[in-house]
Formats: structure tokens, sequence, C-alpha cells
């Protein structure tokens, strides 16, 4: 087991490894103030046929973190509650586009609270265990990324406050960001100017990178040798086939596609009309995604020149 050790806003974090969930990809208990969770992450085999990254971020609430038993008959936790789900959304957001582009692998993050002090919110540490969870894990990865709470309280900037210092805060921001730049902003303020606002996403990010810096310095350490992933590639030969198949209809459909009542039935029409046609030459998934990749780039072009769908 290893321990490590960051100070960030007045507090200590401390992570360890190497003790709890030795069986998942990536473990990892981390404590802020009297608060303590166990982050795990694993990976599975793609599922047959799958056109889509089954990523899972489960907060598994349990009352005894707390000092409670629940009261109901059968003394067992009920559905997530709406801040669990909260979290499990701030955590996927930043870490869902930081896995390979294709990647179908089924990969679940789990987090359960083992103590809660009632003092520090649990998000900010969530989105730091399951980046690291996954870091140490063999499944492939862009990050790390770190996330920091920044508020403004009696004018001072404060980071990672209290709930007793968010209720007086002027601002509730949420930074999470990894080597590159800042991946997500979740924000709320009370008149604060712009400035003071910019000058908030800088510290987070600076913080942010300090924890980027620990969770590199643990992986080197403790990190497993990360899973081999290429993308599947269609060919070359079918997107230059399909746009000449689509040329002048796919600008019909999508400028038939704007009213809500008819949707982007013109475009699924002729997404289908595709797959059948090109049946017999290619695979239905490698039509569908080099057909969804010509309708990006088509909407792409005409935002750019001022026509929104």
């Amino acid at each position: 087991m290893s321990t490590f050790e960051l100070e960030l806003g007045g507090r200590k974090l401390s992570v360890e490894t190497g003790k709890l969930a030795q069986q998942a990809g990536g473990s990892a208990v981390l404590r802020y103030g009297d608060s303590v969770l166990l982050v795990t992450a694993t990976m599975s085999k793609p599922r047959e046929g799958i056109d889509f990254f089954p990523l899972t971020i489960d907060f598994e609430e349990r009352m005894y973190a707390r000092g409670k038993i629940p009261g109901s008959f059968f003394r067992r936790e009920g559905r997530p509650s709406t801040d669990a789900i909260l979290i499990c959304r701030l955590t996927d957001r930043p870490l869902r586009p930081l896995f390979p582009k294709g990647f179908r692998n089924e990969v679940q993050v789990i987090t359960t609270p083992l103590s809660v002090d009632l003092e520090n919110p649990l998000d900010i540490i969530s989105i730091n265990g399951a980046s690291l969870a996954v870091t140490l894990s063999n499944i492939p990865f862009g990050g790390p990324l770190g996330a920091t709470r920044v508020g403004h309280v009696d004018g001072e900037f404060v980071i990672n406050p209290t709930f007793t210092q968010i209720e007086r805060s002027r601002l509730d921001l949420i930074v999470a960001g990894s080597r590159d730049g800042v991946m997500m902003i979740e924000a709320g303020a009370n008149e604060l100017d712009e400035n003071s606002v910019l000058r908030a996403i800088e510290l987070g990010q600076e913080q942010n990178l300090r924890l980027v810096d620990l969770q590199e310095q643990i992986a080197s350490q403790h990190g497993k040798q990360k899973a081999e992933f290429s993308a599947p590639a269609a060919p070359e030969s079918l997107a230059e086939k399909i746009a000449s198949m689509v040329d002048g209809s796919l600008g019909r459909a999508i400028e038939h596609s704007i009213s809500p009542d008819k949707d982007t039935s013109r475009i699924n029409e002729l997404r289908e009309d595709l797959i059948a046609k090109l049946a017999d030459d290619f695979e239905p998934r490698d039509v569908k995604e080099s057909f969804e990749a010509l309708v990006d780039g088509e909407f792409r072009r005409r935002m750019l020149q001022g026509v929104r769908p």
C-alpha cells in the first residue's frame, strides 16, 4: 500500500492505493477532510454489434457513511438521490471525451463513500478519484484530469470551499481540466464581474495541474500497462462513394429536417437508403458512421456560413 498527499484549499488530500479493491482494473481511496471515498474502474470486452461507448459512472450512496441506518422496512438503500445523480453527471462529463474515439469496451467507474464529514462536498473528490482509478487501470485513457471548486467569499477566492462557505459565496465554480486545458466548467454566480470569473477559472486550472501531476506520479509507480487499442476505420473508398451518392440530396434533406414535426426524418431516410444500396459491399455500421461524419461536416459548413439548423 502507498499513500500520497497534496494540500488543496488549506486541507490535505490523501490518496491510498494497493489496499482495497485490488481485483478492479484500477482503484484508489481518497480522503479529504474526514470524507473518505473508494473509487474503482473496470473494463470488459465490447458487446457484439455495439455502436456507442458504454461508459457507466455510478455514485453508490451509503447511509452508514454518515453514521445512519436506513429507516425503511427493508433496511437497505433506495434509489439514487438528486445529488448522487448530479455527481455522476459531473464525473462523466469531463472523463468521456478523454477515451479514444471509436472505443467500444464497456467501462464502469464506481464511487462508494466510506465516510462523510458533511462539511466538504463529494463531487470534486469523485471526479478526481474517477480520473485516478482509470489512469491506474489498463483502460486506454487520455488523462489524467483534475477538478477544483472555486468560491468567492468576503472578497477573496476560496479553493474547494466547504458547504458553509458555499452558502456565503458569490461564486460556485467547478473547473475540470487536463494538462492540455479546461475540459468542463459548471458555474453559478451572484453578480460577479467577468474578470473575476475568468480569474477563478485560471485559479481552478492551476490547482488541476497540481492534481494531474499527483496522478501521474502515482501512475508512474503503480499504474498498469494500458491495453492496446486502434480505432476501426471504414474503407476510404466508402466515404468517397457515399459523398458522390448523396451529392445535393444531403443538403435538401437537412433543409427539410428543420421543422419540429419533420425532425430528422429525411436524413434518416437517406441513411437507410444508403445502407440498403451498399449492403452487398460494405458493413452497415461502416456505412452509418461514414454517413454521420458527412452529415456532421455539412452541418458545420452551414453554421460557419451563418445558416444554423
